[in-house]
């Protein structure tokens, strides 16, 4: 394990421990959806944008009855929004709208 895997690793476990989601998430695949998430929007938006939204996903996820379901789904929809965001086309539908979401 790398000196920052390992730094990464201290920090995420402190910080569910400081906010009490020690139960609430898989740190493993939190950890891996939330970077993946934040290169897609540095990569695809803005840098800045990205650490906003990781931000907002969590607020969304947070309101959810399965907070991991929540945030693997919130995550893989924010993901294509960053991905096609220079594009001209229409922007996603809301995360939240399940009746028009695929």
């Amino acid at each position: 394990m790398s000196d920052d895997s390992r730094a990464m690793t201290e920090w995420v476990t402190a910080v569910r421990r400081e906010l009490g989601l020690e139960d609430a998430v898989d740190t493993d695949a939190l950890v891996d959806r939330i970077l993946d998430l934040t290169a897609d929007v540095a990569h695809g938006v803005s840098r800045p944008s990205a650490p906003v939204t990781a931000y907002l996903l969590g607020l969304a996820a947070g309101r959810a009855d399965d907070l991991t379901v929540a945030t693997n789904d919130f995550a893989g929809v924010l993901s294509r929004l960053a991905e096609g965001w220079g594009a001209d086309t229409e922007r996603g539908v809301a995360a939240n709208d399940q009746s028009r979401r695929g």
